[in-house]
């Protein structure tokens, strides 16, 4: 199914290495007639780092869609109740949130965005970004990929020789992987 006329969440959690490439993606779903509700962490929201000063983040991000983001869990509860969402990208998935989405641990607007969408039995796009998916963090991608709603965008190991445990969603499939989870189907392979 495609992605134009649909209601989509879009959550960006602390993976900032990652905004550079994720950003666009948030442009291209708005060219291809998406309706964006553009959803942070508290980290992502409130937190300068090396790769970039949040309120520019910011700033971007709501320049893209025209609207203001949500930041607080105040602001994502009603995500559900309202159906404000057709379907929910979180991206990049930290390692962080995925542990707490695995565990049903509901303490920012992240986590509550996605607990208040799943009410819906809505699809949740994960595409993970984690420097430990292949070692602790690797459990909480298997209690995800087993649960009814969640579609994966495909990962690879970003970076085997220094970084042997990391991963990284193929930024190539994430909008591929929306479309497939609009769906209820789960792009496949998932492992690049």
């Amino acid at each position: 199914m495609e992605v134009t006329g649909k209601k989509i969440g879009f959550v960006l959690t602390g993976s900032f290495c990652t905004f550079s490439k994720t950003i666009p993606e948030i442009k291209e779903l708005v060219k291809k007639g998406a309706d964006i509700l553009p959803i942070m962490s508290y980290n992502s929201y409130n937190m300068d780092t090396k790769f970039g000063k949040a309120q520019d983040f910011i700033d971007e991000i709501e320049e893209i869609t025209g609207k203001k983001i949500i930041h607080t869990i105040q602001d994502a509860e009603p995500i559900g109740p309202k159906k404000l969402t057709d379907l929910l990208i979180v991206a990049p998935c930290s390692g962080n949130t995925m542990a707490k989405l695995a565990n049903d641990i509901i303490d920012g607007p992240s986590t509550m965005a996605v607990k208040s969408h799943l009410r819906n039995d809505n699809p949740v796009v994960i595409a993970v970004s984690t420097n430990n998916g292949l070692g602790a963090n690797l459990v909480n991608i298997g209690k995800l990929i087993i649960r009814k709603h969640y579609f994966f965008v495909p990962f690879k190991q970003d970076n085997p020789i220094t970084k042997p445990r990391s991963i990284v969603y193929d930024f190539n499939y994430l909008i591929k992987t929306a479309e497939y989870a609009l769906d209820g189907e789960q792009i496949s392979p998932i492992l690049l």
